[in-house]
């Protein structure tokens, strides 16, 4: 049917129902008021031409004719396609004005430059606390309402937010779609990618205003402050014992529970701690991945590495005799001879 640009009537534009609003109606953000605006009888969102109305229209019905050739994803928009390819060619085109980061998307451009002005334009109803993110303050809501509408259908775990929902799910299916180009490490989300990528540019962006020390991690700087401060937020149920971290808390835990998690899929040795585990597996591989800095002498273990750098430094040195030892329970064991020595020559006397 042929259409007509009419304030305040209906027509049928290929197969949509569209109504051409009057921009003298309050139409927010529109500086041309004798402009004619497109909106969408089904969320009420206002376009300016008629073309973008029917791509918008794509998001109500599901349709997704635009395909990426590398990973065949669908998308309903072409714009959503152009962000997503970014994904695979890392082309990051708006760099922030202030200290050059660049981003794959004007919208993170934006979100980042509340950084620096620190602005927080959003902030809840009902407590008042600010954001300098939308999508911030909405998961914010979540912990008045307690609200969790998307449920896991594995183990039913329920989410607030359908993301966190799909970077669950990476857990059942151990889906990786993140990898580092330097070694070739997958990960299940980008921000730990970009984390683990300052191992290798040794890139660390926070320090502590106290000590100076610095750290790759905004949230390892956070947990290292508690050791000014002194602060042990996390106690023991069973023997009140406080720590300044989680983790460190809920490694104690197992002291009383006797739980072992996490277990060597070679020998089946379980281990309370991941970390231990993974020290263990280097027995099976051989794996040495310290290495002494003099000699050039590798070691399985780090502890092992710096007991074997005394010998390079001979820290221990008898006051008696002079000699010199690399490790304290040698140079302890050598004490004893002249401690036996000066009691054998006291009893003669």
């Amino acid at each position: 049917m042929e259409t007509f640009i009419k304030t305040n009537e209906t027509h049928l534009i290929s197969d949509l129902c569209v109504e051409t609003v009057d921009t003298d109606k309050n139409v927010e953000n529109v500086n041309d008021k004798s402009r004619k605006y497109y909106a969408c009888d089904i969320c009420g969102q206002k376009f300016c031409q008629e073309r973008l109305l029917k791509k918008h229209f794509h998001t109500h019905t599901k349709e997704k004719p635009y395909s990426c050739v590398v990973c065949n994803k669908d998308f309903s928009r072409k714009s959503d396609l152009t962000r997503h390819c970014r994904t695979h060619t890392n082309e990051k085109p708006f760099s922030c004005d202030v200290c050059g980061k660049s981003y794959s998307t004007k919208d993170s451009l934006r979100k980042h430059f509340h950084t620096h002005t620190k602005e927080k334009p959003y902030s809840c109803n009902v407590c008042g606390k600010e954001f300098s993110q939308r999508n911030s303050l909405n998961r914010h809501y979540q912990t008045h309402t307690n609200e969790k509408p998307y449920s896991c259908d594995v183990c039913h775990k329920k989410f607030s937010w359908k993301n966190n929902l799909i970077v669950h799910a990476r857990t059942h299916t151990n889906e990786k779609p993140y990898s580092c180009d330097v070694c070739g490490k997958g990960f299940s989300l980008r921000c730990i990618l970009d984390k683990h990528y300052r191992i290798h540019t040794k890139e660390k962006p926070y320090s502590c205003d106290a000590c100076g020390k610095t750290f790759s991690q905004s949230f390892t700087l956070f947990t290292h402050c508690r050791i000014h401060t002194n602060e042990k937020p996390f106690s023991c149920h069973v023997c009140y014992k406080d720590f300044s971290q989680k983790s460190s808390f809920n490694w104690h835990l197992r002291t009383h529970t006797n739980e072992k998690p996490y277990s060597c899929d070679v020998c089946n040795k379980a281990f309370s701690q991941k970390s231990k585990l993974k020290v263990h597996y280097r027995t099976h591989t051989n794996e040495k991945p310290f290495s002494c800095d003099v000699c050039g002498k590798s070691y399985s273990y780090k502890d092992s590495l710096k007991k074997h750098f005394l010998t390079h430094t001979n820290k221990y040195s008898c006051e008696v005799c002079g000699k010199n030892y690399s490790h304290k329970a040698s140079f302890k064991k050598h004490n004893r001879i002249h401690t036996v020595n000066e009691s054998y020559s006291s009893d003669c006397a």
